[in-house]
């Protein structure tokens, strides 16, 4: 069986002639001797087919995962379940293979799905436009910023600590490079501190930026918050859980004016954290700031329906100063996924998807309660919830850990002020079984 590179020794000598050296070692003369590698890697050797799938299968089950351990871990990465359609339809050549559809007589297909994709998302969002995906939550909470500093001629933002962690790092990287300055207003019981951002908010403010349902899993309060930030000539961004849309009030009918968010949840596996794709979907006003791709729907000569990229103002395309956006591309294969995903589960799917999230959340939580544990915040929740633990919550993930159940977020990394703090999720994917074996199990612990 050949090595990694399946070049014998005659195609060597044949390379190694029409280069006019005598050896491979030939092509190294010019790094210098001592700091070249002398002898082996000690590394094992080649294996045949058969032992290097039992010899990865000894390696994969030394891992814990999500088929063998009951997941309540959430914090923007999600444990929903995946219909077998979507990799059956994502591992196509058409889909799989397809490059950027820059030639749009020869993508059709890809074109339309991205099309589908966009008018599904903005049936989620209840807004106007949007885009054909970002490269994840973090990257279009980001970018949906710049949009609305462009289009307010405005150069500062306000974002809620109840936000997403690392959203708003992303945010704050982004924003030192682009001169916007970002300031952060509290939460309180969970929710926006609606007292804090009065008193921060003014007619220099771009943006108010929230999530919700935001980290700890709460639902926020969005009409409210949008006609704070409207009074003062701000737009608002909010962040969304695609799943909790399927119930809860599209933002664009509560005066949000860009909705971003993770669309993991959205037929795409947890997959150590991505790759995943970001939604991005906006007012009509802001349709020409919008970063990435947009596909357009039109007609040929001929009067057939047709696909293209439209309004294309990113730096590819015009100079880079002038682009809406310096992101040249999106999770185009990730987002189909997404489509197939909802076109799938249909609306009615959704919905019982978002309800079974919504009242397996609810129970899990009054089974935490009874075992000791105490809920952080009295505001409504969709599919996490916060919990104080009675011991450092790192002590009791790893005993979890160990009695098959991977355990929740622990928010003392971000948020020291919440002692203990534990972010359960739970998604339609846990049984009663387990939730009450979990509940069980970290009651023990504590006790």
């Amino acid at each position: 069986m050949w090595s990694y590179i399946p070049h014998t020794r005659e195609d060597k000598e044949k390379m190694c002639k029409a280069l006019g050296i005598a050896s491979i070692d030939e092509l190294f003369d010019d790094i210098p001797k001592k700091v070249r590698m002398k002898g082996d890697y000690d590394i094992p050797g080649p294996m045949t087919e058969d032992e290097l799938i039992v010899h990865m299968q000894e390696l994969a089950g030394k891992n814990s995962h999500l088929d063998s351990h009951a997941c309540f871990l959430g914090a923007g990465v999600y444990d929903h379940f995946v219909p077998s359609v979507i990799d059956a339809m994502a591992s196509r050549g058409e889909f799989y293979t397809a490059y950027t559809p820059y030639q749009p007589e020869i993508s059709q297909g890809t074109l339309q799905a991205i099309f589908e994709y966009q008018s599904m998302i903005c049936e989620l969002t209840g807004m106007y436009v949007s885009n054909a995906s970002m490269y994840d939550g973090a990257s279009s909470f980001a970018e949906s910023a710049f949009m609305a500093c462009v289009a307010t001629k405005r150069e500062k933002v306000l974002c809620s600590r109840s936000v997403n962690p690392e959203y708003r790092m992303v945010l704050k990287t982004y924003a030192h490079f682009r001169g916007v300055q970002v300031e952060e207003f509290g939460y309180k019981d969970g929710q926006v501190d609606v007292d804090d951002l009065k008193s921060k908010l003014n007619e220099e403010i771009a943006a108010v930026m929230v999530q919700s349902p935001n980290f700890f899993g709460v639902i926020e309060d969005v009409a409210s918050i949008a006609e704070l930030a409207h009074s003062k000539g701000a737009l608002l961004i909010t962040s969304a859980d695609p799943i909790s849309l399927a119930i809860l009030e599209a933002p664009g009918r509560l005066g949000a004016d860009i909705v971003t968010g993770e669309g993991q949840a959205l037929g795409n596996q947890p997959s150590f954290g991505g790759p995943h794709f970001g939604f991005l979907a906006a007012t009509e006003k802001l349709l020409r700031r919008m970063p990435g791709r947009i596909v357009g729907q039109t007609v040929d000569t001929e009067g057939r329906r047709g696909f293209v990229l439209t309004l294309q103002a990113r730096e590819q395309h015009i100079r880079r100063e002038r682009a809406t956006s310096n992101i040249c591309t999106n999770q185009s294969l990730c987002a189909l996924m997404g489509a197939v995903y909802m076109a799938t589960m249909g609306k009615e799917g959704l919905k019982e998807v978002a309800k079974l999230c919504y009242n397996k959340s609810h129970y899990a939580m009054e089974k935490l309660v009874k075992e000791g544990f105490k809920r952080a915040f009295d505001a409504p929740f969709f599919k996490e919830f916060v919990v104080i633990s009675p011991k450092p919550v790192n002590e009791l993930n790893e005993k979890l850990l160990k009695q098959g159940f991977i355990g929740g977020y622990d928010l003392s990394k971000h948020y020291p002020e919440i002692d203990k703090g534990w972010l359960i999720a739970v998604t339609e994917r846990r049984t009663k079984d387990e939730i009450d074996g979990f509940a069980s199990a970290a009651g023990g612990e504590v006790r």
